[in-house]
């Protein structure tokens, strides 16, 4: 399914920070779920390379996102990041990056997933695990 099916894909008003930070949603189904980011001076650290939290961020929103419909065509949910290790594996300079997110397990409210964070010539630079719990009710800002 297209980013365009869902009100709350980033641009809308749900989500500034990955608006603010420049990272697009490009395709979310049922369990899986891929974000993108064209990575620029404003991304860097003092070494000149890509930010850890930058690409902390793009994989939390990967991995949560993946589980937010738990069926094809279904309306994306709410979830909450319980748990997120990261593991950088390289330096990432500017350039397009994709980050994918997969539900590896679900349960009543808890899901995992996995992600992988890649260049755009296809080489590793973080991966990520995590635990997400689904909110019941959607959150409204500034709760």
């Amino acid at each position: 399914m297209s980013a365009a099916g869902f009100a709350d894909a980033p641009g809308g008003a749900d989500n500034p920070l990955l608006e603010y930070l420049g990272i697009v949603l490009v395709d979310v189904g049922a369990g899986h779920a891929t974000f993108q980011i064209e990575v620029g001076a404003r991304h860097l650290n003092r070494q000149g390379s890509l930010q850890g939290g930058v690409a902390a961020t793009l994989l939390d929103a990967a991995c949560g996102y993946a589980g937010l419909a738990a069926r094809e065509g279904e309306a994306m949910g709410q979830a909450v990041t319980v748990s997120l290790a990261i593991n950088y594996l390289r330096r990432a300079g500017t350039g397009r990056l994709r980050a994918t997110g997969k539900v590896t397990k679900t349960g009543r409210s808890l899901y995992f997933a996995s992600g992988e964070l890649l260049t755009e010539s296809g080489e590793l630079v973080a991966t990520a695990q995590g635990a997400f719990k689904r909110s019941r009710t959607p959150s409204s800002p500034g709760a």
